[in-house]
């Protein structure tokens, strides 16, 4: 009997790309473990009127972990035009299934490191300010995401009740959009709790303090969102005093965005609500290579699924084009979480010297290799 059992779900696009990439290096590392097919993807959704069938849920509930390639995700109109003829008029809507998968196995903390590689040419050098030397900035960051609340949530409404129009009249600011007729209003919201600004404050610096880092920075904006940016900022700061030898400082979102473009090398680990994580690890990405070289982690008390953060790419589906770079680092991520140290330790120095060495690239780095090219160089160094 295998040692683990993980819920396999490439999705869809380019996902069955880079999970096949996957498979390949788990294999030659000797990886003691069992893959579970589980279906999920846009073509559920259009077959099946459910991205993620109850089957999935069920079989995932008998696994140690999730490994997860990529999802296809459109806006609710145009997912209602491709489901089949006999499931449309029926009152279908369309929902992130990672999103959903979050929020029932309470995936609380997303995780998501982007540390730039020595002989990467996509990585950011800096301007001659900040980089005198001209050569590479090394770039080190890890984003903790807040990843079950937030603007996230899914608490949406169009057109806008009566009754939640009224409710939220207790406010009268939201007493002007009665003019513009309910039928014209949408409304998303971005709910957060103490519980959940408290765990992924904690998770950041527990992060720092045990890697050794020494800042933590958090993203918010509670100058305009009072409430909830707000009590983001204040328990970041009551979270903080436990942690005397960490630098604790906070930046707006949108001031971040300038000033880790500026000087990425200052930072070290982020932390953010949903939808500022989700923002501003994405140009994190940019600053050591793109979407190619990002990977995540959805991490709860006992369960975890992983995915590399890059989308679906339906273009290059089934093309073997794709930089499977950010799945491997993916699943460097699951042995860190199963304690297989030797394995990740093996596979991101793996990784480093084919970056390095430059012989085997994706077209994104310059190179013609397939993404099944880049993962036997890497099984090579790592196996």
């Amino acid at each position: 009997m295998a040692k683990y059992s993980i819920a396999w779900m490439p999705g869809d696009g380019i996902g069955n790309d880079v999970m096949d990439a996957a498979r390949l290096v788990l294999d030659a590392m000797k990886f003691d473990a069992e893959y579970r097919p589980c279906d999920i993807g846009w073509e559920f959704w259009c077959k099946e009127g459910n991205a993620l069938p109850d089957r999935t849920i069920k079989a995932l509930e008998g696994t140690t972990c999730g490994l997860f390639g990529a999802i296809t995700s459109k806006p609710q109109d145009e997912a209602k035009e491709e489901l089949i003829p006999e499931l449309k008029g029926k009152g279908l809507v369309y929902f992130s299934p990672i999103v959903k998968l979050r929020q029932m196995f309470n995936l609380h903390t997303n995780m998501r490191p982007c540390k730039s590689y020595p002989g990467n040419p996509l990585s950011y050098r800096g301007t001659l300010i900040s980089n005198p030397s001209g050569g590479e900035v090394a770039i080190d960051q890890v984003v903790f995401r807040e990843n079950t609340e937030g603007s996230y949530g899914g608490v949406e409404f169009y057109p806008l009740p009566e009754s939640v129009y009224q409710a939220l009249c207790l406010n009268p600011k939201m007493k002007p959009w009665k003019d513009k007729g309910l039928e014209n209003v949408a409304l998303s919201t971005r709910i957060v709790s103490k519980q959940g600004c408290t765990n992924i404050c904690k998770q950041a610096f527990e992060y720092a303090k045990k890697t050794g880092r020494k800042r933590v920075t958090l993203i918010e904006k509670p100058n305009v969102l009072r409430e909830t940016g707000g009590l983001m900022t204040r328990i970041f700061r009551e979270v903080a005093k436990g942690y005397p030898g960490i630098w604790a400082d906070e930046a707006n979102i949108d001031a971040i965005c300038m000033w880790m473009f500026k000087n990425p090398q200052d930072y070290s680990v982020l932390v953010a609500e949903n939808m500022f994580g989700d923002i501003v690890s994405d140009l994190c990405a940019g600053l050591v290579g793109g979407l190619g070289f990002a990977p995540s982690a959805n991490m709860g008390d006992t369960y975890a699924v992983f995915e590399p953060t890059h989308g679906s790419a339906p273009k290059y589906a089934g093309q073997y084009k794709v930089n499977p770079i950010a799945m491997l680092l993916t699943v460097k991520m699951m042995f860190d979480w199963l304690k297989e140290d030797d394995k990740a330790t093996r596979l991101e120095a793996a990784i480093a010297r084919v970056i390095k060495e430059g012989k085997v690239r994706t077209y994104d780095m310059g190179g013609k290799s397939s993404t099944m090219d880049v993962a036997k160089e890497i099984a090579k160094h790592a196996g």
